[in-house]
């Protein structure tokens, strides 16, 4: 089960009509792109993929529609989580996950839980949920950091807990979780920037946002990495340093989905209360856009 999650994961983005509405055809068109990019995963509705702007019914559309897509030719991961762990559990078992191979879950937000509060979370989640649980660490939004101490003593306590998406930004702490993990639990980069040095100290590869763009790019350095290949790793690395910069410079998926719309596969649009980007961001993607193809 763990091998099918050591590369390249997306977040995919759910793309949207003007009208709000979802867009399923340039869903399923992203999905081609992630799978012809060859990428080990998707994971459908993460933050990438807008999902706290979304019912339980349309999230229930979009898994089934990315599973039918795919035909079993990717691995898939279905975002579930939030800050209300009794709802979260009550998703686990109402959503028809049948055919994903794991769930994402972020650590709970808004509520800014202790590490025990966070710790028994994940612990009830994982008595209750139908598929291994990566857990997710991202600081930036959720105010609270999951620590290197909290994830290993829940990398021991549940054998449902395969691993975390880490995305805290201070690599000591990252380092601590691959020195200490028990055998077979993933450390997963959730910042395409720094995937590269990540690996280099035992990471097992990247949840990308890039690469909803860029599959072949980031999957290829992502290989290369794993395999010790870092100055052809680098090559790779150093193409996409500033169209990823640019890509966040606004928020997450607006940058992204800006990207996605200049190379026709997907439109801009994102739900409040996120924004399209500014129209100097646009320039700017779309002189990198030009550049990156000389």
């Amino acid at each position: 089960m763990e091998s099918k999650f050591r590369g390249t994961g997306v977040a995919i983005v759910t793309p949207f009509f003007a009208d709000q509405r979802i867009n399923f055809n340039a869903l399923g068109n992203i999905v081609d792109h992630i799978i012809k990019g060859k990428c080990e995963y998707i994971v459908v509705l993460g933050t990438t993929g807008e999902s706290v702007t979304l019912s339980n019914d349309e999230k229930q559309e979009v898994f089934s529609f990315v599973l039918n897509r795919a035909k079993r030719k990717i691995s898939l991961v279905a975002g579930v989580g939030g800050n209300n762990t009794s709802e979260v559990v009550s998703q686990m078992s109402n959503f028809n996950l049948e055919g994903y191979d794991a769930i994402l879950s972020v650590s709970p937000y808004y509520n800014k839980p202790s590490q025990e509060g966070i710790y028994q979370h994940f612990i009830t989640l994982a008595a209750s949920s139908p598929l291994p649980i990566i857990l997710y660490n991202v600081p930036s939004r959720t105010m609270s950091n999951l620590t290197a101490e909290t994830t290993l003593r829940l990398a021991n306590a549940s054998e449902k807990i395969i691993g975390i998406k880490e995305a805290s930004g201070n690599l000591v702490q990252m380092m601590h979780i691959v020195q200490h993990r028990p055998k077979d639990f993933l450390v997963i980069s959730g910042d395409d920037p720094v995937t590269l040095p990540c690996i280099s100290f035992g990471m097992d590869g990247v949840i990308s946002v890039a690469a909803n763009a860029f599959p072949k790019e980031t999957s290829r350095m992502v290989r290369a990495s794993l395999a010790g290949k870092f100055s052809l790793a680098e090559k790779d690395h150093y193409h996409l340093l500033d169209i990823t910069e640019l890509m966040f410079a606004e928020g997450n998926p607006c940058g992204v989905k800006e990207i996605l719309s200049q190379m026709n596969l997907c439109e801009p649009h994102v739900r409040l209360p996120l924004t399209t980007v500014s129209d100097s961001l646009k320039e700017k993607i779309r002189e990198e856009l030009e550049d990156m193809k000389k």
